[in-house]
């Protein structure tokens, strides 16, 4: 298995599956395929917008992917990643799949003079999620996520 950052004309159409699936499973929302596909495009067409890793396997099977994000932070002088939209495919769950690519990000931060760091969110409720990320020693801080959504 191998992380990569994705690309549109190989992972645009797993990628808006696999965010599909993830806010049935996870907030057991019903997302409109389109609008997702047209979102996670958009992400492609500019780079601004964030970036796209995917995990394959040795015979080119995507397992997962994540997006990642751009937060600047002025206390540090540097931006913070943010990692988002985690999916991996149900049967490679508890295989090291993410842990892969947390640890391929987290090379890319350790290697970069811009970046000061790693953050993800994660629903209440997913625990068996907190339980790997807390794992990889990533550690639940203090902030309280606040919300609006049209």
């Amino acid at each position: 298995m191998f992380i990569k950052e994705a690309n549109l004309e190989e992972h645009l159409e797993i990628i808006a599956k696999f965010q599909v699936e993830m806010a049935m499973e996870t907030e057991n929302l019903k997302l409109d395929y389109p609008i997702v596909k047209k979102g996670v495009q958009a992400v492609f067409e500019d780079p601004a917008k964030g970036k796209y890793y995917v995990a394959i396997d040795e015979n080119g099977k995507c397992l997962a992917s994540l997006l990642t994000v751009l937060e600047w932070s002025d206390w540090r002088c540097k931006s913070v990643t943010w990692i988002h939209s985690v999916y991996v495919i149900k049967e490679y769950r508890g295989k090291g799949v993410f842990k892969k690519m947390y640890h391929h990000l987290k090379e890319l931060v350790l290697g970069s003079e811009d970046l000061a760091g790693l953050r993800l969110y994660v629903e209440k409720e997913n625990t068996n999620a907190q339980k790997v990320y807390e794992k990889l020693e990533m550690t639940r801080e203090h902030y309280h996520l606040y919300e609006w959504l049209k």
